[in-house]
């Protein structure tokens, strides 16, 4: 089907942990207009509901709203959780707790995990499957009804069935879904099958905890803002993000509530893809720093690397399809000190948004990242969105003066210095290690820096991982928002094989393949959201016989040979680990398919209103200000909105915008492209 742009008034809308912003394309009237507003943490419908008023958009003439919440993630980290009961093969009731045999703590013997469902609410009943389909002991269907009842008597809120190899055969885990549709009292009940069809017991009992968990939030909020957004006249669906960069109708959103933790990291790595495609740069490694933590993601011919193994914490395995995101603790509320052994640390503890930074104005004493980037000048204080008044440049300076410069004898600018080269030095690793974990060299891509603080220090960063370029895009510090307008519909599917290679049935496999192209098929088609053209993509995860760690295969098409997956195998583990294996077996352990529907283009080219911009670069520039590097130099100060089309920058050079600031260092140099990124080559690499 050939792609047409998207036509219509949309809006995305991401709630962050300090803002929600909110992106709202209109392409009738060829505007885009934009809104960050504080999160409203008590009820994040409010900060939607606030986000649509500050943008001045009436929801009645929305066709569609793509909704990005952290109401499952932060509730999963928080442990703010419902309370659910299991229900599961007698014997087999600590397997949640038991685990994979590791500690939180490698070394050691602190640190303790509490599992998501207690003991006391964690039941058994007798049935059995064994692990090629087969039955061996029936399910007992009046102690069901009974284990039922004795959750709900304990006021268990969700439900969680998960019996031994319901992968292999689902038949036991299907009937006790019928009896607890009977039994409980609302439709909170989860089916570890039905979520996870794969082997690996304890994984797939975590993931299908933690779904249950979270169900009954989340489904209050998508009806609760539904409700809301529905008084103001919007009559339409509306679709929320999934951690595997799609999305789905709030009206079943909320069957599949594991699905979107961690999808806030997700949507703005979609962004980034698609921009980055508009852009002709497919390749890219995404930088997304804010206050507290600095998100990594690879992106490799304009498709996210996705995971099925992602742990969110410890022994927190949540094994859906989820956008491959690394983070490390370094964002711009980044505390500085130095530590007992007299050296300079930078992160994990974070000022947070309150106190925040010493420059936010709001009580914070600590110096951070963002007071060494205002101390150096890479910062304009009059333009720090804080709500609160700032302090002054003395201020800071006197915090680094004594908790940095007088225990390492330095004075306080070297010493805010000196925090941002840690800072970049850490944030590069983190870059660094989400490229060559998955067997590619970091200078093979383009680094796409955003998120509020990502742009300041993007260049460096580059410049310190040798990647050749910087792709900054309109508008960074609402990237997420713009995720959520431009992220397909997505409906990823898994099923265990689990045997070698040689001896698995090529039909069942071939079969396999077609039902889950029919399910995701169907699965996009009602959720009545317009899509230009269906795409189907299928891989197999594969292991050598002994291995515990699987390999992800990428598929040409559904039908594959024997011989084909063999050596399609062979070769991915030889470009990952360099070495081959002909003497062991390799056992075909899960396929997989991904039916994505791809939403018409959006015009990127909108997100900067060219009324604004000026006809020369010298009519761009704001002023100049000293700025320190390795000295301290005067930089000329652009606006981005002012930029002409054809802009050239050189560096040295600061960007400023609405939602963010960019720093050119010396030697570096930048073009502006028809969608208003700025495409930054990087000088003086090594």
């Amino acid at each position: 089907m050939t792609r047409t742009d998207l036509t219509g008034s949309f809006a995305g809308i991401d709630v962050g942990g300090t803002f929600t912003d909110l992106v709202h394309y209109d392409s009738r009237a060829g505007r885009v207009r934009l809104a960050k507003v504080p999160t409203t943490l008590d009820n994040q419908a409010h900060g939607v509901l606030a986000a649509l008023d500050a943008a001045d958009v009436d929801a009645a003439a929305l066709d569609l709203i793509v909704h990005g919440t952290t109401t499952t993630t932060n509730a999963v980290l928080e442990r703010r959780l419902c309370k659910t009961g299991l229900i599961t093969t007698e014997g087999f009731r600590d397997v949640l707790e038991l685990g994979r045999r590791t500690r939180p703590q490698a070394y050691g013997m602190r640190g303790q995990f509490v599992p998501l469902i207690p003991r006391d609410l964690r039941l058994e009943v007798p049935e059995r499957m064994l692990a090629n389909g087969t039955e061996h002991r029936a399910l007992d269907e009046d102690a069901l009804r009974a284990a039922l009842r004795q959750l709900v008597a304990e006021d268990c809120e969700a439900l969680v069935i998960h019996f031994l190899h319901a992968y292999a055969n689902p038949a036991h885990e299907l009937r006790a879904g019928e009896i607890a549709r009977e039994e409980w009292p609302n439709g909170n009940i989860t089916l570890g099958h039905a979520l996870l069809s794969e082997s690996r017991e304890y994984e797939r009992g975590v993931t299908a905890a933690v779904n249950a968990s979270v169900q009954p939030l989340l489904r209050r909020y998508v009806e609760r803002l539904a409700d809301r957004l529905a008084e103001r006249g919007y009559g339409r669906d509306l679709l929320v993000m999934n951690g595997n960069g799609g999305m789905v109708s709030a009206r079943i959103v909320a069957e599949e509530a594991a699905k979107t933790v961690m999808s806030g990291p997700a949507s703005g790595v979609m962004a980034a893809a698609y921009t980055g495609r508009r852009a002709g740069i497919p390749d890219l490694l995404t930088y997304d720093m804010g206050g507290t933590s600095t998100d990594v993601a690879m992106i490799r011919g304009a498709d996210p690397a996705v995971s099925h193994e992602i742990e969110i914490e410890y022994a927190m395995p949540i094994h859906v399809p989820m956008v491959d995101v690394r983070t490390v603790g370094a964002g711009g509320g980044s505390i500085a000190r130095v530590n007992a052994a007299g050296l300079l640390q930078v992160g994990p503890d974070s000022a947070g948004s309150v106190p925040g930074p010493i420059c936010y104005g709001k009580g914070g004493t600590e110096p951070t990242i963002s007071d060494a980037n205002m101390l150096l000048g890479r910062m304009n204080p009059d333009r720090l969105n804080t709500g609160a008044g700032g302090v002054s440049l003395d201020t800071i300076r006197d915090a680094f003066a004594a908790k940095v410069g007088a225990p390492l004898g330095l004075d306080p600018v070297t010493a805010a210095a000196a925090v941002l080269r840690i800072a970049t030095a850490k944030m590069a690793d983190a870059v660094r290690m989400v490229s060559i974990s998955l067997g590619e060299d970091p200078r093979d891509f383009a680094l796409f820096a955003f998120g509020g603080a990502g742009p300041l220090h993007a260049c460096a960063i580059a410049r310190e991982l040798g990647v050749p370029r910087v792709l900054v895009p309109a508008r960074p510090g609402i990237t997420n928002a713009l995720g959520c307008i431009v992220a397909d519909l997505r409906h990823d599917f898994v099923q265990t094989i689990n045997r070698p290679l040689d001896l698995c049935d090529m039909a069942e496999v071939h079969a396999a393949f077609a039902a889950q192209v029919a399910s995701g098929t169907a699965a996009v088609e009602r959720e009545r959201v317009e899509i230009a053209e269906l795409r189907v993509v299928h891989s197999v995860d594969m292991q050598f016989i002994g291995q515990t760690h699987l390999l992800r295969v990428p598929l040409p098409d559904a039908v594959p040979t024997r011989e084909a997956l063999q050596a399609l195998f062979e070769e991915a583990y030889f470009r990952r680990f360099q070495v081959r294996l002909p003497e062991i077996r390799p056992a075909l352990v899960n396929v997989n398919t991904s039916v994505i529907g791809r939403r018409p283009e959006v015009d990127l080219s909108l997100l900067i209103d060219t009324s604004g911009r000026r006809a020369t670069l010298a009519e761009a520039r704001s002023g100049t200000r000293a700025v320190y590097f390795d000295d301290w130099t005067d930089t000329p100060v652009y606006w981005r909105d002012h930029l002409p089309a054809d802009a050239m920058l050189t560096g040295p050079a600061i960007v400023e915008q609405m939602d963010c600031t960019l720093v050119m260092e010396p030697g570096d140099s930048a073009v502006q492209d028809a969608d208003g990124n700025l495409i930054v080559t990087v000088g003086g690499r090594s």
